[in-house]
């Protein structure tokens, strides 16, 4: 299956020459026996893998280099994408032997990234506005920026507390039922100041939730949130439902789009 050419695709929006990182290591066992010849975001969404809708995203706002981490049947991402060009990407592969961690695949990346850095979960289906996000972290010059919304499952996600300036001054993962204090959550998606790539420890497993981004509100950073549009969505697909509501969300904002087969998924 080759993706269609979007190398020649007219963009409206842009961000100014961001380069992407897109987490795709993990092994979605929560999500088998659809991902025992696949890795997660290849799953299919409207007759296409997530992952081909996450870069053909990218791409609308102008971000043209991306690099994807992998670990767990990577090569079916490589032998799909190859270098990118079939989407209007520039595409780079980052293998990790051992899976390092959200924060820790970003560690490894230092010397790729020579500015901020876009950093988006490899299982979200989303059409958030980079563009707005983008000059909301402009506007602020934090050292994190954070994309929020508002889940079906808040306790399965990272809480975040905001003050009235936008500015974050609590976050928790995944928080009991008894213990949320926001109805906002961290998306998936942020940007980073290369110096706080700086502070992840290298060759460490470490994970943005649990320790990078509680450590940087702790030690005084700046770190921003800039909850989603009504226009905007997030859905992730880490559980059977998740995929099936994602499948839903995707027919209905496309009515037009038919899958290969006649399915949705």
């Amino acid at each position: 299956m080759i993706a269609p050419n979007l190398s020649q695709t007219k963009l409206s929006r842009s961000v100014p020459g961001l380069k992407a990182l897109v987490l795709a290591a993990g092994e979605g066992s929560r999500l088998r026996p659809l991902t025992l010849s696949r890795p997660k975001p290849m799953l299919p969404i409207g007759g296409r893998p997530l992952l081909e809708h996450t870069l053909r995203w990218l791409r609308s706002y102008g971000v043209e280099e991306v690099v994807i981490n992998l670990h767990y049947r990577g090569d079916v991402v490589t032998s799909y994408f190859g270098d990118g060009s079939g989407v209007g990407v520039r595409l780079q592969y980052s293998p990790e032997e051992k899976i390092l961690g959200t924060a820790g695949a970003v560690r490894k990346l230092l010397p790729y990234f020579d500015g901020p850095a876009l950093v988006v979960y490899g299982d979200l289906l989303t059409n958030i506005d980079l563009e707005r996000l983008w000059a909301f972290h402009a506007r602020n010059t934090p050292a994190i920026t954070l994309s929020l919304y508002e889940p079906q499952n808040p306790q399965d996600c990272g809480i975040v507390e905001l003050d009235k300036t936008g500015a974050v001054v609590r976050i928790e993962e995944k928080p009991a039922a008894d213990r949320l204090f926001s109805a906002l959550a961290f998306s998936g998606v942020m940007l980073l100041h290369r110096s706080v790539i700086e502070m992840i420890p290298a060759d460490t497993v470490y994970d943005f939730g649990y320790h990078l981004l509680p450590r940087a509100i702790g030690s005084g950073l700046p770190v921003y949130g800039l909850p989603i549009g009504k226009s905007e969505y997030v859905i992730d697909i880490g559980t059977p439902e998740r995929y099936s509501r994602a499948c839903r969300e995707w027919a209905l904002r496309n009515p037009s789009a038919r899958a290969e087969g006649g399915s949705l998924c």
